[in-house]
């Protein structure tokens, strides 16, 4: 069975809850109730920045070393606030959706922890700060135990029971382990008419909610990306990676999937619940699909070029990028350029110019970074470093490059491709590779007589348009990935 058909697993609903100052440590589960009007519900922008830092940082004051505890406490939260919560269906558009609820504001203010935190059995913290967790004493219980003796995770538990390598992978002590643990309220959204995947496709579905790396509140708070234990031969080497994302919904995984309770800790790692399953994702060509109000003129120009079944056919490529136009971004070209493009005499040019947004075989998440080994022969899986970070892209396009330039400061990462075209939206996780948004169309630079000239995205005409491409358009044969 394709993942992709068992994506109405995914959550039908997820609340959106303005967290109080009491919330501590977590965000409210869903709730049944929405308001008569959603404006006058919401607070101001002010108020939902001073609510977060207020709730976020009382995390490290928080002690909680059950998980029932955790979960009952989200519970009782939920009933005080269930006046602010709506219901909302899920989709893959909740990653586009994502970016209109971001606060960047809180910065670096919200990074409770530092990423170097991670030793978290006896570890302090920074000089005159608490250590990073409040427990009265040492865990004793692994993070398999803890979620087959809550009340809150009996689906969870019964589904992990039927597969002992899984139970043994949790009980043991090979790595300190992050679990997203689904609650029992989680399995209550699956449709019932949903078909039952196979025990093969529910492994994976478990490995998903599964990282071998130790992330705790903290470090999730300032992580883009988590990898995670599924493995998948349409990424090589490369674990398939969950994202995380703060937003009017609160903390989010894949922008969808609340986390409604954080830092169960075990002797072999962390439990965070989250109040709906995850599923792996569909394939980027899929996602491009589903998403018409944003990517309907790519998806036309990717169909008449004959690129789309191209990226769709995972037997010629592992991983890979697509820096994605939005709609919007092929309006700025103007009706000129766009009525050439989309014409039988600019499908050529039409097609070098979306070759130009595609990179095959290397996977640029905003803080990972996969190599497959059908591009270089020293096989590499390289993390983002903080600060900033360069990377030249081979695109489809004669091989011609985007200039990729990474910074990060806590949360905050900015990406520019060719130092002008800005990434508005990140990381749309796909099961071959990942999208990212682009605020423009992207144009091969023009040669000159001292290097190349990148376009800034002034008014260009058709003939500069052409002008740039043919250079690069003297292989006119059918482009393999």
């Amino acid at each position: 069975m394709k993942l992709i058909q068992i994506l109405p697993l995914a959550a039908l609903s997820t609340a959106f809850v303005i967290p109080e100052e009491q919330v501590m440590s977590q965000v409210a589960i869903e709730s049944d109730r929405a308001p008569d009007s959603f404006l006058e519900k919401i607070p101001s922008k002010d108020e939902a920045i001073k609510q977060f830092h207020n709730s976020f940082t009382k995390l490290i004051d928080t002690s909680k070393n059950a998980f029932d505890d955790a979960i009952e406490y989200a519970t009782e939260t939920t009933e005080e606030v269930s006046d602010k919560a709506y219901e909302t269906a899920y989709h893959v558009s909740s990653w586009l959706d994502s970016a209109t609820d971001r606060i960047q504001e809180l910065g670096e203010e919200v990074v409770l922890f530092s990423e170097d935190d991670e030793e978290h059995h006896g570890g302090k913290g920074r000089k005159g700060r608490k250590g990073h967790h409040g427990h009265c004493k040492k865990p004793n219980l692994t993070v398999y135990e803890l979620i087959s003796k809550s009340k809150y995770t009996t689906k969870l538990a019964a589904l992990i029971d039927e597969y002992e390598d899984v139970i043994e992978l949790l009980n043991g002590t090979a790595s300190n382990y992050t679990v997203f643990a689904p609650t029992d309220k989680a399995f209550e959204k699956i449709p019932e008419h949903a078909p039952k995947p196979s025990k093969e496709e529910l492994k994976k579905i478990l490995l998903y909610h599964v990282s071998e790396d130790f992330y705790p509140a903290g470090k999730v708070l300032v992580t883009h990306t988590v990898p995670t234990l599924l493995s998948v031969d349409t990424l090589g080497i490369g674990p398939q990676r969950l994202a995380t994302e703060i937003g009017l919904k609160g903390l989010t995984v894949n922008f969808y999937s609340r986390i409604v309770a954080i830092d169960i800790f075990g002797t072999n790692g962390v439990i965070h619940g989250v109040d709906s399953l995850l599923i792996p994702p569909p394939k980027i060509a899929s996602i491009i699909q589903f998403l018409p109000g944003e990517f309907s003129t790519l998806e036309l120009g990717l169909t008449k070029t004959g690129l789309l079944p191209a990226i769709a056919d995972t037997s010629n490529h592992i991983g890979g990028t697509i820096f994605a136009p939005s709609n919007f971004a092929f309006q700025k070209l103007g009706p000129k350029i766009n009525g050439f493009l989309f014409s039988k005499y600019g499908q050529k040019y039409l097609k070098a110019l979306l070759e130009y947004h595609v990179v095959a075989n290397q996977t640029l998440y905003s803080d990972a970074y996969y190599k497959s080994e059908s591009v270089d022969n020293s096989v590499e899986k390289d993390g983002i470093p903080k600060g900033f970070f360069h990377i030249d892209l081979k695109t489809l396009l004669d091989d011609k490059s985007l200039s990729v330039d990474v910074a990060r400061y806590g949360r905050y990462i900015e990406i520019k491709i060719n130092a002008f075209s800005t990434v508005t939206i990140e990381d749309g996780i796909a099961s071959d590779g990942v999208i990212h948004v682009v605020s423009n169309v992207l144009v091969p630079p023009k040669a000159v007589d001292r290097g190349v000239q990148h376009w800034d995205g002034g008014e260009m005409t058709v003939e500069e348009l052409k002008e740039r491409l043919e250079p690069l358009m003297g292989n006119e044969k059918p482009q393999e990935l």
